[in-house]
């Protein structure tokens, strides 16, 4: 069973950093484009990051450019966003799921995503 599980979320002081995992069972990540995306209350989910079909580039969204950083770990078989800088616009549910880079939607099975709160 294809699977992909977040951690890392929490609260934080704006200007603060955190680094999300995305840990996926099942199947072998670097086959695959991953992304993260993320959901604040009464918005629509939006793409933040996406690894490229190729996997050679990682694609941002606008908003994140310069703070938030995609990496991935194939011998953990996880892929992590490191998000530095931190602002209250940040604040949303973060979720993995696979990732169309050249739209930045994801598709597949979502989970249960983790809680990221800048906050002070």
């Amino acid at each position: 069973q294809l699977q992909l599980v977040e951690s890392g979320g929490g609260l934080v002081q704006p200007g603060g950093s955190l680094r999300l995992s995305c840990a996926a069972s099942g199947f072998t990540l670097d086959f695959y484009a991953i992304g993260w995306f993320r959901q604040a209350p009464g918005k629509e989910r939006e793409g933040v990051s996406c690894f490229s079909n190729s996997g050679r580039s990682t694609k941002y969204a606008d908003s994140v450019k310069g703070r938030f950083t995609m990496s991935r770990d194939n011998a953990k078989n996880t892929v992590y966003l490191q998000m530095n800088s931190l602002k209250p616009g940040d604040t949303a549910v973060y979720y993995c799921a696979f990732c169309d880079a050249a739209t930045m939607t994801g598709f597949g099975s979502w989970g249960q995503g983790t809680q990221v709160t800048v906050s002070s």
